[in-house]
């Protein structure tokens, strides 16, 4: 049995959650599919799927093993596009998703330039900072940051992320810089109001030796949370971005927001010992077994662009 079908008919059924569907899906019997299945397992020699009458789910070494497949399968579709697409142009109505600060500052300014390398593109760019049913809603891709819990989505890494305080070097001069994340308690923090994003608070990594990083002292290499507070707060991100440039605190954001004043002089960051771990800037988009060669072209398009030396810091 081909073990490409095998993994195709697997991710298929796990994203599915049906062998009905998933067979109906490729045009065969479910008892076919029920097959690849039993062969697949017997091949590995664990279970992957626990199957009922009524529902299938995925077990713990199953929703490992679908990632791997995910990425494989694109990997694939994506070889043989490169050599059957020859000199063939990309065509067609591409949609993409993006968060609406990061779409309008990272992803908006590249469409153009994307459409200019292939002309027979039509592009629409929904920016909304919901999480869009990417399937469910007919988009092509989806640009997001963060992690990606939603295993039944393949996603592609573009680039790093991370989260730092920053502040004018105005304001510092006038009150000093924290020096662990517990003197954020003596400055004005500029953060997300309570109806907003970021519940847990603002994400600190205790490095080796810290002391008094928080009230209650957590272990080294730890990712602790801290809800700092200050006279201001917003349920827009931008507006928060906008005060911090003007004196006004300090603001937690993200380098792709930032990194570029920073570079230019206009921020400085603080407490950069202290910063969190990176979470990925990604593209999304669902499972298929032909991705379109316009999507395909699009994403490692963006991916060329935020992977360019100096580009972070040139926005």
């Amino acid at each position: 049995m081909d073990k490409l079908k095998q993994l195709e008919s697997f991710v298929s059924v796990a994203t599915r959650g049906s062998l009905t569907a998933a067979a109906n899906a490729e045009g065969v019997a479910p008892a076919i599919m029920g097959r690849r299945l039993d062969g697949l397992e017997e091949r590995l020699g664990v279970k992957l799927l626990i199957r009922t009458t009524r529902r299938i789910t995925l077990t713990h070494e199953g929703s490992a093993f679908l990632e791997d497949c995910q990425r494989i399968i694109a990997d694939v579709a994506n070889a043989e596009a490169s050599v059957s697409a020859g000199g063939v142009k990309a065509a067609g109505h591409l949609r993409i998703t993006a968060p609406a600060g990061f779409g309008r500052r990272h992803v908006a300014p590249l469409v153009p330039k994307f459409r200019a390398l292939h002309p027979e593109v039509t592009v629409s760019l929904n920016l909304s900072d919901r999480v869009v049913d990417i399937a469910g809603e007919g988009f092509d891709c989806a640009v997001r940051v963060g992690d990606m819990p939603d295993s039944s989505l393949v996603s592609v890494r573009m680039a790093d992320n991370r989260r730092l305080c920053v502040a004018t070097p105005a304001y510092l001069k006038r009150h000093g810089t924290p020096q662990t994340p517990a003197d954020l308690a003596k400055f004005h923090c500029l953060t997300l109001s309570s109806d907003a994003s970021q519940t847990r608070g603002w994400a600190f990594k205790l490095p080796a030796g810290a002391k008094g990083a928080t009230a209650k002292q957590g272990k080294e290499g730890e990712v602790v949370y801290l809800k700092p507070a200050g006279p201001l707060d917003c349920s827009d991100g931008q507006v928060l971005h906008e005060w911090c440039l003007a004196g006004l605190g300090i603001a937690w954001r993200s380098t792709w927001e930032v990194e570029a004043e920073i570079a230019a002089g206009q921020l400085v960051a603080v407490l950069e010992d202290y910063a969190a771990p990176p979470n990925g800037i990604y593209a999304v988009f669902p499972q298929r077994k032909h991705l379109p060669l316009r999507v395909r072209l699009w994403i490692d398009f963006i991916k060329e662009r935020y992977g360019a030396p100096g580009y972070w810091k040139s926005l």
